[in-house]
């Protein structure tokens, strides 16, 4: 049966605005070793800022290659009563708790033992996190086929984790000072805010429900590396979505990570950085609650390219002007709403890619898509921490000296401003030329998924042959979406 826009059953609103509590518990962990990691390893331990670049970029580098080996074991999960992905994110949240504490911790060890304490704590924190992010994303594609409910499922994703930023950028140095700003402070802080990660998982675990009916039965045992290449590289949407974010999660995690430097050094006062994170992430967070209603009006491509555009234009504005605080505070926070819009869609396309992949190959893979995806989220945070550590360790960077040099002040406010700009104007143009999956092709695809069919004929039959002969309405009406457009990549 053909519809116009494929829902495979109603979902409520309420269930749409609770599946962000994932990404606001993935927040209270993740974002603490964005922000933070970097300042609790060079300042409090006394870790060089080339060797804390070096952890981070090799880490993540080991992670990415991780998440197609989770991957592999998710998407081979036979469906439980509790579902396919509900039951491994949950538990791979609770672990991900224990570990953020860890990496929080330090032993009275000698440098080499606290230089591998801290790449093996967080080597390992990644590996758990590939096995509870990579389910909860790969769960909003089940959960509807709706354009428009996906962008609400985008949205509130994107308002769980600006809420974590949010609330971790304005209490977690308070915190750590009213608890005395000691060794074991952080640990302790760190504790407080994964406990309150685990209930953010744990309400959209209650309240989120694998509903949207996909063939499982087709390539479920195969789980090959040629399988992973397969999906990743006839996906072209894939690959400009991977292309853009690793240019955008780049910038902001160089900004999250980068404010308390800029803040203590270059604008005179560690705290400051709780304050502008409220009024930075508290802005982006309320205009991400107008993304369903944006991408009604413009769809999700131009949305997001507005947003790279906008946000360039900000932190490059902040780059030229002298530092002052209130400009700074007015043009980081636009630069900031820049980069939460289309980091905001992109938990929409994901989805669609992932209903892209099971069209165009016939073999419905939805953690292998997303593990693609995280694989350049990985690489980003990589790239991230080279950026940060690697500009405070070429400049000069004395740990805890009350004034930097005035290269020191340079390089940060460059990695802070001109970096997010040229990410984003690069990321921008990513989207613009490679992701060709618009909106009213996906409604077509989803047509043709809602009728058991890919692109070449009946899910499995025939898979790998050519297009069946007599190929129905709804077979037809994706190709019609693709005018001119090739889809075979």
């Amino acid at each position: 049966m053909a519809l116009e826009n494929p829902r495979s059953g109603e979902i409520e609103t309420k269930e749409k605005a609770l599946y962000g509590f994932g990404d606001f518990g993935n927040g209270f962990m993740f974002d603490l070793g964005q922000s933070y990691l970097t300042k609790f390893w060079i300042d409090e331990n006394g870790i060089g800022a080339g060797v804390v670049a070096l952890i981070f970029s090799l880490t993540k580098v080991f992670d990415a290659f991780m998440d197609p080996l989770a991957a592999s074991w998710i998407d081979s999960r036979k469906i439980g009563k509790r579902g396919k992905f509900r039951p491994v994110m949950m538990g791979g949240a609770v672990a991900l708790a224990v570990l953020t504490v860890v990496t929080f911790t330090m032993p009275d060890l000698s440098m080499g033992w606290k230089i591998t304490w801290a790449a093996g704590s967080y080597a390992l924190w990644g590996v758990v996190y590939a096995f509870t992010n990579n389910p909860y994303q790969s769960m909003a594609s089940v959960m509807t086929r709706g354009v428009e409910d996906r962008a609400f499922l985008a949205s509130s994703r994107q308002v769980g984790s600006l809420g974590a930023q949010w609330i971790t950028g304005f209490a977690f140095i308070p915190v750590l000072t009213w608890l005395g700003m000691t060794h074991s402070s952080w640990a302790l802080t760190s504790l407080v805010m994964a406990v309150v990660g685990v209930i953010g998982f744990y309400i959209c675990y209650k309240n989120s429900h694998e509903r949207v009916q996909v063939n499982r039965s087709v390539g479920y045992q195969r789980n090959s590396a040629k399988d992973y290449a397969k999906v990743v590289f006839t996906n072209r949407p894939l690959l400009g979505l991977v292309l853009m974010t690793l240019f955008l999660i780049s910038a902001m995690n160089v900004n999250n990570m980068m404010m308390v430097f800029f803040a203590q050094y270059n604008l005179g006062s560690m705290g400051l950085q709780p304050k502008i994170n409220l009024i930075m992430i508290g802005v982006s967070a309320l205009t991400v609650l107008l993304i369903p209603k944006m991408v009604k009006r413009w769809g999700k491509k131009k949305l997001a390219i507005v947003g790279c555009t906008v946000g360039a234009c900000a932190n490059l504005l902040n780059f030229i002007l002298p530092t002052h605080l209130w400009s700074f505070i007015v043009l980081v926070t636009i630069g900031y709403v820049g980069l939460a819009i289309p980091n905001g869609v992109t938990w929409a396309f994901v989805s669609d890619t992932i209903d892209y992949s099971e069209w165009h190959t016939g073999v419905r893979k939805e953690t292998m898509v997303s593990a693609a995806f995280n694989f350049s989220r990985k690489i980003a945070q990589s790239l991230a921490a080279l950026i940060g550590a690697g500009m405070l360790s070429l400049t000069g960077y004395v740990a805890n000296k009350d004034v930097q040099s005035s290269g020191t002040l340079n390089g940060i406010k460059s990695v802070m401003t001109l970096y997010p700009a040229i990410a984003l104007i690069v990321g921008g143009i990513m989207l613009a030329f490679v992701y060709n999956l618009t909106d009213d092709k996906f409604k077509a695809i989803a047509v043709d998924l809602e009728a058991g069919r890919w692109e070449h004929g009946v899910i499995g039959a025939g898979l790998g042959a050519s297009r069946a002969s007599d190929g129905t309405d709804a077979d037809q009406s994706a190709q019609a979406a693709d005018g001119d457009e090739s889809t075979e990549h």
